[in-house]
């Protein structure tokens, strides 16, 4: 957290493609460094890690810090839209960023993620509530691993 302290002090004077990288190397590459981890902590020990990488979110798009988070979270994420007419338009895709190295790369959260979430079937990802979202990945998940239909 620290580290975000020095990089707000600063940020007035960085662009934000400089602020962007500051963030990703002390920040997000940590984060993304235990993530198969971090994937099996409870709520108590996610909520502090959470807290640090809304901050960076803050810090890195000037949001203030009793502003809500969600919608500029939501913003970074780039929805995928194909150039013409597709039937995978209405699948609810994320767009996968490049990656540069290719032994490292599909590691980040920054790729992981959006590919995960490209994976799961439409009936999860349409869920109307979080809750709802749980129980029908945890059953997806549980038929995959079990090989149920």
């Amino acid at each position: 957290m620290w580290k975000l302290c020095n990089i707000a002090k600063i940020r007035p004077i960085l662009s934000l493609r400089d602020a962007e990288t500051l963030i990703h190397a002390f920040v997000s590459s940590r984060l993304d460094y235990c993530n198969v981890l971090l994937s099996g902590l409870p709520n108590y020990a996610i909520r502090s890690l959470q807290l640090v990488q809304n901050a960076a979110a803050r810090l890195l798009t000037k949001t203030r810090k009793y502003d809500h988070i969600t919608p500029v979270l939501s913003e970074l994420l780039t929805p995928y839209t194909p150039a013409r007419p597709l039937r995978s338009l209405d699948a609810a895709l994320l767009v996968l960023p490049s990656i540069n190295k290719k032994s490292l790369g599909f590691r980040a959260f920054a790729y992981c993620a959006p590919s995960l979430w490209n994976t799961l079937p439409l009936h999860v990802k349409e869920a109307s509530s979080v809750e709802n979202f749980k129980s029908r990945l945890k059953t997806h998940l549980y038929s995959l691993f079990y090989g149920l239909p």
